[in-house]
């Protein structure tokens, strides 16, 4: 069986700078979860090996990187790697991944690589790889590139010194402020005005439903340089927090939040988190922030309640979205992971519009490919106006359509916090609050440091753990209507779906794909009877523990 190197989205791992061999390189990634400069350099020839080019030109690599302190060695070893393959390298440098997912449109690149490990400490890193149509590569073809490198590393090639100093040198290399900002910036005002006109709303003002400034922090990535000063200029009072951190994902970002979070006052004043113990006290329901995480993909707000603050997460996000852009009676497409509210996508109805929906495996490249598939074949969609489609994961990740650079009526998927934002803020105040989906009951719960082999959603550990499961949930409620399944991108996930007491209820148990964990997640439709439905969890939790957890 060839091992696929890969997870839920790209590569990660703790950096590791010594220079060891590529099968050590390798078997530590396998064993360790540990980035090697040289898994980069293999990674780099082995997408040259898999497309077989011959070409009279040379194709295009854009590669760019977050702020970590080891991106731009392991962004030297990733160069080596596609001159090697014969690729004509272009840097961007520091970036957010959308951008990188920019460059590679906007250069008519083969590939473009993004160095980054998105919201994992500041000591990891890795990387994701994007096609020549801005998409994240496929688990397919993640295999194949794993199996490639893997063949690959069991030759004997050498580079002297001088090679290898000559092989890290791009074929053209930008600074931050020659390409990075000013074409993300140039791009998401393009995007919002689209946007704006859609809905036909001028331009982003302040709302009362918002508390000023609006606090931004966007985990001491690259937006935290510019965004909140756009805000601004766009109507927006907006201040930036993060650049107060001591370094990226540290205490700041997106990353450290979970969708159902809530703090009360006292709690926000003690928070480690830099941008929970700034926020203001000020009147129930108002949005009083918004964090990005480290990469800058995705997007989630706080909001005041009575008693302190809550997060508004990616379904409330585009929920709120989809009520505004549907008023104009369009058909509409959205794409919702199985992590999703399930009062996201069971209502539909109440829309004036159609809108269908489709259920997708978590991680915001399946929503894009779901998407993607049904109206463009996963390339570009063709249309002079704004293609009618949205994906959502609760953790903030919104795909959204974005025009090419070099073309008017060709429009690709991206994921992008600064997008999602302001989207958000056009949405607020085009859409029908009367309308907004009731929240239904979710509660997500994860089992760290566990081996992952003991799982696969199929083996006799799953079923054991079906059988507790339904007949813990019976102790407490009726249950009928009982099936187990799975879906596409998730060849683990063991996905339960029941009539629990008379309400829908899902539950999806699987192991991350980044991280030494599994994940049990449970989610009821609005008005259900969420009784023994954590005690289930809990005590599913408990025994996966003493089974998977490593000692």
């Amino acid at each position: 069986m060839v091992e696929n190197l890969f997870g839920t989205d790209g590569i990660r791992g703790l950096v590791n700078l010594e220079q060891v061999d590529d099968k050590t390189a390798i078997s530590r990634l396998v064993e360790q979860r540990e980035i090697y400069p040289a898994i980069m350099k293999l990674i780099g020839e082995s997408l040259g090996r898999i497309i077989n080019q011959h070409p009279q030109e040379k194709m295009i690599v854009v590669v760019g990187w977050d702020d970590r302190p080891a991106n731009m060695k392991l962004a030297e070893s990733l160069t080596i790697g596609l001159n090697l393959a014969e690729f004509e390298v272009v840097q961007i440098g520091l970036c957010a991944t959308p951008t990188l997912h920019l460059a590679t449109l906007s250069h008519n690149a083969e590939f473009g690589c993004m160095i980054t490990a998105s919201h994992n400490p500041v000591e990891d890193s890795g990387l994701k790889v994007f096609n020549r149509y801005g998409y994240k590569t496929t688990p397919t073809f993640e295999e194949t590139l794993s199996h490639t490198l893997i063949t690959l590393a069991q030759e004997e090639r050498e580079l002297d010194q001088l090679d290898l100093e000559f092989l890290q040198q791009p074929a053209k290399r930008f600074g931050l402020t020659e390409w990075s900002i000013p074409e993300h910036r140039k791009w998401l005002e393009k995007r919002a005005t689209t946007l704006a006109s859609s809905v036909n709303y001028q331009t982003l003002v302040s709302s009362t439903k918002l508390n000023t400034p609006l606090l931004i922090d966007s985990s001491k990535g690259t937006a935290s340089l510019w965004f909140a000063e756009w805000l601004s200029a766009w109507g927006i009072e907006a201040r930036e927090v993060s650049t107060e951190a001591v370094a990226m994902n540290l205490n700041c970002g997106a990353g450290d939040f979970s969708p159902t979070q809530t703090w009360t006052f006292d709690e926000a004043q003690k928070s480690p988190h830099l941008l929970i113990q700034k926020l203001p006290k000020c009147d129930a329901g108002l949005i009083v922030a918004a964090a990005l995480d480290g990469d800058g993909d995705r997007c989630l707000l706080i909001e005041t309640t009575t008693t302190g603050y809550q997060v508004i997460d990616g379904d409330r996000i585009a929920d709120t979205f989809v009520n505004s852009v549907t008023k104009a009676g369009q058909s509409w497409t959205l794409a919702a992971s199985i992590e999703s509210d399930l009062s996201l996508t069971t209502n539909l109805d109440r829309f004036q519009s159609i809108v269908h929906s489709l259920e997708t495996a978590v991680g915001d490249r399946w929503l894009s490919f779901a998407l993607s598939s049904q109206e463009s074949n996963h390339v570009y969609f063709d249309s002079a106006d704004m293609p009618t489609v949205i994906g959502v994961e609760d953790s903030g990740h919104i795909v959204l359509p974005a025009p090419h650079p070099n073309s008017s009526n060709q429009w690709s998927l991206v994921g992008d916090g600064t997008m999602t934002l302001v989207a958000y803020l056009i949405a607020i105040h085009t859409c029908d609050e009367t309308n907004l989906m009731k929240s239904g009951w979710k509660k997500r719960e994860s089992v760290k440091n566990v081996d992952r082999g003991k799982w696969d959603g199929k083996n006799q550990l799953s079923d054991d753990i079906e059988s507790l499961l339904k007949q813990t949930l019976n102790t407490h409620n009726s249950v009928v209507n009982w099936s187990r399944g799975t879906i596409s991108g998730e060849p683990n996930l063991m996905a339960i779906k029941c009539n629990y007491g008379g309400s829908m209820l899902s539950i999806g148990i699987r192991n991350s794909g980044t991280q030494a964990k599994i994940s049990v997640s449970a989610r009821l439709e609005y008005g259900g009877d969420s009784n023994g439905i954590q005690a289930a969890i809990d005590l599913v939790c408990q025994q996966l523990a003493k089974i998977m957890v490593s000692r």
